[in-house]
Formats: structure tokens, sequence, C-alpha cells
């Protein structure tokens, strides 16, 4: 991926301003909006790679605007928001952020995630050819990412899901750790209290829970990870 786009989102003008010369000097091209319609009109005019996005925005907040973006496969989203509760950090990895920091936020943290989800954005397009698995009458597509349930339901799933689950069927019967679950979602170590990749496992279940009849598929090894139990084919 050469010089990456990123579209700040935010209403805050020293914030917004701060944010733009720190990912440009990083070399970036950097585009601003201030609310969703103005992010609409960005989307449509250039080729976007991140969205660095607050949730406090008028009109639309972050949150509503992030379910319209699920379903573009080749753009990241970290929230970076004032609102540091617990409830809305798992509400906004549910919608499919990449990830989640809030303010006051270190400068270096910030754009080591970018790059980070960047390159996992790049690799994705390199990886994702021909990439279907099969296992207990589902379809798991890398080039949409999207899952074909056995009753014909399409569900499109953030590249978070798409990543730990795939990690997790290409090491079948054996236990995968958070943190290896973490690295490979968003490249960065696990933190304490970091519920990123429990609030995906639960994500991935329910849409195994939606068809009747479904086998567990993804065990629980408490106190070490997850282990995927699918018969693959």
């Amino acid at each position: 991926m050469q010089k990456p786009h990123i579209l700040i989102v935010e209403d805050e003008d020293v914030t917004r301003f701060n944010l733009r010369n720190l990912f440009e000097a990083e070399g970036y091209t950097v585009s601003e909006a201030i609310n969703g319609e103005e992010m609409e009109k960005q989307l449509k005019q250039s080729a976007i790679n991140l969205i660095i996005m607050d949730i406090n925005l008028p009109g639309k907040n972050g949150l509503l605007l992030a379910r319209e973006l699920t379903d573009n496969s080749e753009l990241g989203l970290i929230f970076l928001t004032g609102r540091d509760s617990d409830i809305d950090k798992i509400l906004g990895l549910e919608i499919g952020a990449d990830d989640y920091l809030t303010k006051p936020f270190n400068p270096r943290e910030l754009t080591i995630r970018a790059r980070n989800i960047l390159n996992r954005i790049s690799q994705g397009k390199q990886e994702s050819d021909n990439a279907i698995i099969r296992f207990n009458q589902w379809e798991l597509d890398g080039n949409s990412r999207k899952m074909t349930a056995p009753d014909g339901n399409v569900i499109s799933i953030p590249r978070g899901e798409y990543r730990a689950l795939r990690l997790l069927i290409a090491n079948t019967g054996q236990i995968v750790t958070r943190q290896q679950l973490i690295k490979e979602m968003t490249g960065r170590d696990l933190r304490s209290n970091d519920r990123t990749v429990d609030v995906t496992i639960r994500r991935l279940r329910k849409h195994f829970e939606s068809v009747e009849d479904c086998p567990e598929l993804i065990n629980t090894i408490h106190g070490e990870g997850y282990r995927f139990v699918g018969n693959v084919e």
C-alpha cells in the first residue's frame, strides 16, 4: 500500500488539527470531516484506507456511522474518543471497529496502532485470493470477508473477526492464546483488562448460534485461550 489515506472525523478543531499534523508528519495523506455528512462526501471522493473517528459528533454519532461502514472490507476504523467506559468500548468493537483508544492519548501509540491496522489491510488484500474455507456446512470467504451459513444466509464480518476465526481454524484442535489472537487481529500486545478478544469471540459465537442445531465450534480453555473444534474440509 503506497501512501495510505487517513480520514479524521472529529468536530473539535484543535484535536483535528493536531491529528492532521501528526499523521502528515508520518507521511500519510490526510483528509478531514467534522460530521457524518462530510465523511460520506470524503469517502465518495477519495480512496480512504483508515478512518479515525470520535464518537461524540454532531448529527449521527460515531457508533451509528460505524454501522454504515461495516460492508467496506478494505476500510479500517479506529475510535478515538473521550468515552472511556467498558460499555462504550465493547459496543465500539462489536460494531466492527478495528481498535478503540481514549482521550487523552499517546500520539506515538496512536500512530503505531494505525500503522498496524493499515499493514493488516494490505496483508489481507494479498492473502484473500481464493481464500475460501469450509467447515460444518459454513463457508468463509476471505475475498469479501463474508460467511455463508448452512441455511444460505450471508453474514458480513469485521476484519478482526475474520482474522481471529482464520487463526483459530488454521490451528484446529489446538489452543490459541488471547495474546496470539490480539496480535493477529490488531498487531499489538494484549493489555490488562483488554476485552477485544472476548468481544470478538462472543460475536463469532453469536453468528454460529443464529443457525439452529449448529454445534459449538469454539471452546473456551479457561486461563489459556480458545480452541476451534469444527470439521474443516
